[in-house]
């Protein structure tokens, strides 16, 4: 059943896969995105970013080995609002895939290059996961660059943190002979609810498998969240900051986000039921309700 679901989402996302990639192989899609669509360097990478709406600036985050594009639940109703800043990180997307590992504080410099090149003074930023620790990072780096947190799903520290539930990973399937939509149905157990529609985690699939991933790119991101820890400098945070945790987050548990929130002065903790590590995806209603309450009453008045 799970090969015959992937099949299913494979033939959908390959029907457009040349058409949307950035490095299609046609001559002139290659020309119209170097003039056309935003980059900035930074570092020896060029990253790819956009910007939606108008209104007070918000800066979105991605997590580990996800692009923007995974910001679609969240783009309508934000958009609307407010100025929408988001990029892919570098090693995903249509952004490069240097030589690494990537440190989060580097990630958080290119996060500081993008507001740069959008002539950003500061915003209000919202992280998911990885995206979480590169928020907290930039309010470290560049306070002067953030005027509130929003933190979903993320952790002070890949090692020193509380581990994810093991007991929820792939079983039954050969790993290296698997297609990436193989991989990342599979991958559901880990990063959903038990209640959440299949038909919302097949939108997902269909979003992700359209994006551009590379085994290096995962690998130099995944290592620099192993190698970074913040649990000692939170305290140094002060801006209004949010945290929001799925209760039923196997990836990265709950009690990862209560340290985060209980570290920084004046946090708030949100915790969201029947919501996993992809919170957004599970909860779409709630997750609205409680970011845009946060945005509203920290001075992001649209």
């Amino acid at each position: 059943m799970v090969q015959a679901r992937a099949r299913r989402v494979k033939g959908q996302c390959e029907s457009r896969r040349t058409v949307d990639h950035p490095r299609a192989s046609f001559a002139h899609v290659l020309h119209i995105e170097w003039w056309f669509v935003p980059y900035v360097v930074n570092e020896g990478a060029r990253l790819y970013w956009r910007e939606e709406g108008a209104g007070t600036p918000i800066l979105l985050i991605m997590g580990l080995s996800f692009t923007h594009e995974m910001w679609f639940r969240v783009l309508p109703w934000i958009t609307s609002r407010y100025r929408v800043i988001l990029f892919d990180n570098r090693g995903m997307g249509r952004s490069d895939v240097p030589r690494g590992p990537y440190s989060i504080r580097q990630m958080a410099r290119d996060a500081r290059a993008v507001l740069d090149a959008a002539g950003v003074r500061a915003a209000h930023v919202i992280g998911a996961s990885m995206g979480g620790m590169i928020a907290q990072e930039m309010a470290l780096l560049c306070p002067e660059r953030v005027l509130s947190l929003v933190l979903g799903c993320t952790t002070y520290s890949g090692v020193f943190g509380k581990w994810p539930h093991f007991g929820k990973r792939p079983r039954g399937m050969r790993w290296s002979r698997a297609n990436r939509v193989e991989r990342e149905d599979a991958l559901a157990p880990l990063l959903y609810a038990a209640a959440t529609p299949r038909e919302r985690l097949e939108e997902d699939l269909r979003v992700r498998c359209q994006c551009s991933w590379t085994s290096r790119g995962f690998l130099n991101q995944f290592t620099g969240i192993l190698l970074w820890n913040s649990y000692r400098r939170l305290p140094r945070i002060r801006v209004p900051t949010l945290v929001i945790h799925g209760e039923e987050d196997h990836l990265v548990p709950p009690r990862n986000g209560r340290i985060v929130a209980s570290r920084i002065p004046g946090a708030q903790f949100q915790l969201i039921p029947q919501a996993g590590h992809i919170l957004i995806t599970d909860q779409p209603e709630a997750c609205r309700e409680v970011i845009l309450r946060f945005l509203e009453q920290n001075g992001a008045a649209d």
